[in-house]
């Protein structure tokens, strides 16, 4: 059963001048498995933790460090949450999440389905 869909759009452009400006903002949006990946990656990466959220009601005080994006090539991504965001997800009955991310002419997005009984 769905319990919440998410979807979000990323300019990379402003997104990386954003992180450039704000250097600090990258260790506060990504935990170190994600620091490292390109510039389209982590923009689609903070497209998938917005949808993330999104699908869980846009709650106030969850941790952009709670919720990690782990992709192998050829593999779906996954959805990794602990702390604030396995939380809310838990108080909903969310037991899996189905995510889709793509980047291509300058946007990132990411699409998320919240599931019960996945």
């Amino acid at each position: 059963m769905i319990v919440g869909i998410g979807i979000d759009v990323v300019d990379i452009a402003r997104f990386l001048a954003t992180l450039e400006r704000v250097p600090a903002l990258r260790d506060r949006l990504f935990t170190p498995d994600e620091r490292h990946l390109p510039p389209a990656s982590l923009a689609a990466r903070f497209a998938a933790k917005e949808a993330i959220a999104k699908s869980l009601g846009a709650p106030a005080g969850m941790s952009w460090q709670d919720a990690t994006i782990r992709r192998t090539a050829g593999a779906q991504p996954v959805v990794e949450v602990i702390g604030s965001v396995a939380a809310k997800a838990a108080e909903l009955g969310v037991t899996g999440f189905h995510l889709s991310i793509s980047h291509d002419a300058g946007i990132a997005s990411a699409m998320v389905i919240a599931e019960r009984g996945a």
